[in-house]
């Protein structure tokens, strides 16, 4: 598809300050570069029916969403980024880029940062560019940033953010590429991480036999039943149940199908008949991750974690053949949207859903 730029700029760093600014408009479209109180810069995208709000400079996470009136994000405790690499010192976003030379839980061999150097990676140099293409009127946050260690690796990750003009979904596409002189062993997961939605129901053209429940040892007494449950009958975990707590977290792993076109696609279906979805080629990321937890503190639904592999850290990765070999001067590539639904399009893809489940 060609896409035809109708304006393109830097966006620097003293643009961001505790004043929001008015940094571009574009149709429907309205950027607004400010600074949180804690010092990172936020740009906020605005188009006809919501905003987002991108990190552009700290991983070119998005922060926040909101469509129609009703926000997309997970409940955390953070109300604002913070300006840090610990991933659990700024957790709250709807979409993190998480990977690099590891990723996932370190295991008992692992010596890794939790998810890796991608969450907060910082990014030296990003772009918005307004444009046209046979879909519309889109605006693309873009970014680069590199990271480096001596006698180890030498990556660059150019992520690139789209939202369309009427659009209630974000495009996300992310090249890293290895420039160092040696093999680069890869990993990556798409952590996008949606607000649950009590009575919901959770579409997926996974094999139910497919799924694989990480055991939860340390989980609470007053939780342990859920998981226990879920253990014993994983399709169960499909319905979003009010009033019940999922601690610490739930997390397995499914094989999903795809269509002809390389695509999967997973909805969390609301009540109301509207619902979220994530849409990933497995070609690219052939594991399917779920994630939630619900407590007092956090209320998450990784409704899917596309991913390279499991996400129990490098060594597990390494034993199960998992890593993506970055050959010197070679790229990772991956392209996948996620966002909001209405009743027509959320019925669509039930529809699409169960045709990939009956392939």
């Amino acid at each position: 598809m060609v896409s035809k730029a109708a304006a393109a700029f830097r966006l620097d760093s003293s643009l961001f300050t505790p004043v929001p600014i008015v940094v571009a408009r574009f149709g429907a479209f309205t950027a607004t570069a400010f600074r949180y109180r804690s010092g990172v810069a936020g740009l906020r995208i605005a188009n006809a029916v919501g905003e987002i709000v991108v990190l552009p400079f700290q991983g070119q996470q998005v922060w926040d969403a909101q469509f129609h009136g009703r926000r997309l994000t997970m409940r955390s405790m953070f109300d604002e980024p913070q300006a840090t690499r610990d991933y659990l010192r700024s957790y709250g976003a709807l979409l993190l880029h998480c990977g690099g030379t590891a990723m996932g839980n370190p295991g008992p061999e692992d010596r890794h940062p939790l998810h890796g150097e991608l969450p907060a990676l910082p990014l030296t140099e990003a772009w918005l560019e307004c444009g046209h293409d046979a879909d519309g009127a889109f605006v693309d946050i873009m970014g680069e940033g590199r990271d480096v260690l001596a006698f180890s690796h030498d990556f660059v990750a150019r992520p690139r953010l789209r939202l369309r003009e009427a659009g209630t979904s974000i495009d996300v596409d992310l090249v890293v590429e290895n420039q160092a002189g040696t093999l680069l062993p890869f990993m990556y997961l798409a952590h996008i991480n949606f607000l649950p939605v009590d009575g919901a129901t959770l579409h997926d053209a996974a094999d139910d036999a497919s799924i694989a429940v990480r055991g939860q040892d340390d989980a609470p007494a007053a939780a342990r039943d859920y998981h226990e449950r879920v253990s014993a009958d994983p399709p169960s975990h499909r319905v979003v149940e009010a009033g019940v707590a999922v601690l610490p977290e739930l997390v397995l792993t499914m094989q999903v199908a795809a269509g002809a076109d390389g695509f999967t696609h997973v909805l969390q279906r609301h009540p109301d008949g509207g619902g979220d979805f994530v849409s990933y080629r497995p070609s690219e990321l052939p594991y399917a991750v779920r994630w939630m937890t619900r407590g007092p503190n956090q209320d998450a639904l990784g409704l899917v974690l596309p991913a390279t592999a499991p996400a129990d850290g490098l060594a597990a990765a390494r034993r199960g053949g998992q890593l993506v070999q970055i050959a010197p001067g070679a790229s990772f590539h991956t392209r996948y949207s996620f966002g909001a639904l209405d009743r027509p399009s959320a019925d669509e893809l039930v529809t699409t859903i169960a045709a990939l489940r009956h392939a």
